[in-house]
């Protein structure tokens, strides 16, 4: 007897349609799974029996072969067990085979018959089309995001009493998720002093710039960076998705009133392994820092602290917005659209220029030799961050503006982008990039020499012009980019100044 259900299976951030076959025959008892699944895919054998047994069903004595189709699509996880379990049952004519049709179903099970919750519930249903699919009841919430209509089930025996018409189908309480970091941000009117940074934090979230700060420890590096997630724009409906997709992927997706809507903000730790800051593995292949950034801001604290392979990797997906995994069964595309906020100290000891330096010539080489050119290249805004002065610290009463007014003016100008086909200027490329940020005789003749003196790569005169443009659009302006602007730009990118890890 042969039976089908419908299923899936995560690869990345993506939900791939699984048909899930099992076949009941003669032949000597076994349980084989076939179909490129995965160690943890194989040991559905045993956590199936167990829950079956447990729910007072019967396990055939006979020949199973599984089959999870289509076989060129690796199965990871244990989230094809409950699909494993009802195709076993209807294959053994313990569940009417009509009783299934229309339903598909995601979710491990326990040996004792419970449903345990499973990741990337949203991905997974998103990727099941017609019919209704039945989940275990603590990921309900979580798909009913986008398929209102899923059921959800806390047993095996439970499920198999509704299919049998025996109970009515359970309604359970539906629980949201609170794992994830609350999306709470801290307001930049806190922020004292600081007034070119404050600039340049608006610009950059205008202009979705990445942004150097170099400076002493205690300087506002930190606070400065916390506040920039503030100033951006709620997501709209396709970036609430791909942002709730990828979080849903890692297991930290909190469902509260819908998709997330805030752009994310992660400052994983300088200590963090590759895998885990760019994503991968050799069998999940889960997100990482990157992708659970994606439409919001990584922030890099003490980034000479990081090892150099892992800034070197973020230089890729920092020009292009994806990260491409690649494994010898799997090859998975993850999203990687942010804006990179990174933090640094000038020298080992952290004192640098802004005072007595105790490091020695060396250690201030091998220190700056940790931040490769290229990478320095795709910084936008370089910054020196000093230290604020103690009588403005304690004299100064008056706040700066607040978070609100700043991103009110960020969405007018973001508005101006989007007219132009993107979400932000730094998207801009090549010939857009000359259309619509054309430069004056003067702004041509400034960008060549510093071209031909070397103090701007090809990569940083582009750069340097979607700045410039940014700087236009939050003034409110248009015609050709001037010099002004263009110096404007060059100031914010740091090529009047030197700092510390940057000569």
């Amino acid at each position: 007897m042969l039976a089908e259900v419908p299923s899936a299976t995560l690869l990345g951030v993506e939900g791939h349609r699984v048909l899930v076959e099992v076949h009941v025959g003669q032949g000597l008892p076994g349980f084989t799974v076939v179909g490129l699944p995965d160690a943890s895919c194989r040991e559905a054998r045993d956590r199936v029996r167990a829950a079956v047994l447990s729910s007072k069903l019967k396990w055939p004595d006979t020949r199973i072969t599984v089959n999870l189709a289509p076989t060129h699509v690796r199965k990871v996880g244990s989230g094809l067990d409950l699909a494993i379990a009802m195709a076993l049952l209807g294959a053994s004519k313990q569940l009417n085979p009509e009783a299934l049709k229309g339903l598909m179903f995601l979710g491990e099970l326990g040996l004792n018959g419970t449903l345990r919750p499973i990741l990337g519930i949203l991905p997974l249903v998103d990727s099941l089309s017609a019919g209704r699919v039945v989940v275990p009841a603590e990921n309900l919430a979580e798909a009913r995001l986008v398929r209102p209509d899923a059921r959800g089930v806390r047993t095996l025996s439970e499920l198999v009493s509704a299919l049998r018409a025996e109970e009515p189908w359970p309604d359970p309480p539906v629980r949201e998720s609170t794992s994830g970091p609350a999306d709470v941000y801290c307001d930049l009117a806190e922020v004292q002093g600081h007034p070119v940074a404050r600039r340049a934090l608006e610009v950059a979230a205008t202009g979705g710039h990445h942004v150097l700060m170099v400076g002493p420890p205690g300087s506002g590096k930190t606070m400065l960076a916390e506040r920039l997630p503030g100033l951006l724009a709620d997501l709209d409906a396709r970036g609430a998705m791909d942002v709730s997709r990828v979080h849903s992927a890692a297991g930290l997706l909190r469902v509260r009133n819908g998709l997330l809507t805030r752009p994310p903000f992660r400052s994983p730790h300088h200590t963090a392994s590759l895998v885990a800051l760019i994503g991968g593995g050799s069998t999940l292949l889960r997100p990482g820092e990157v992708s659970l950034a994606s439409g919001g801001v990584l922030f890099l604290d003490e980034l000479g602290e990081f090892p150099a392979a892992h800034l070197d990797a973020l230089r890729q997906p920092l020009e292009s917005g994806i990260i491409r995994v690649a494994r010898a069964n799997a090859n998975v595309t993850l999203p990687a659209r942010f804006i990179l906020v990174a933090a640094t100290n000038p020298c080992p000891c952290g004192v640098g220029q802004w005072g007595e330096c105790r490091c020695t010539p060396g250690q201030i080489a091998r220190y700056g030799r940790r931040l490769s050119s290229p990478l320095l290249d795709r910084f936008d805004i370089r910054l020196a961050i000093d230290p604020p002065e103690a009588a403005m610290v304690f004299a100064s009463q008056r706040k700066g503006e607040s978070s609100m007014e700043v991103r009110t003016r960020v969405e007018r100008a973001r508005m101006r982008a989007q007219e132009r086909g993107v979400s932000s200027n730094r998207e801009l490329r090549g010939e857009a990039l000359e259309k619509f940020a054309p430069l004056s005789d003067q702004g041509r003749m400034l960008l060549r020499s510093r071209l031909e003196t070397g103090s701007l790569s090809m990569r940083g005169a582009q750069r340097t012009r979607a700045v410039a443009l940014t700087l236009r659009d939050l003034e409110g302006t248009g015609g050709p980019i001037t010099t002004d602007d263009l110096e404007g730009a060059l100031l914010l990118r740091g090529e009047e100044q030197q700092i510390g890890v940057l000569t």
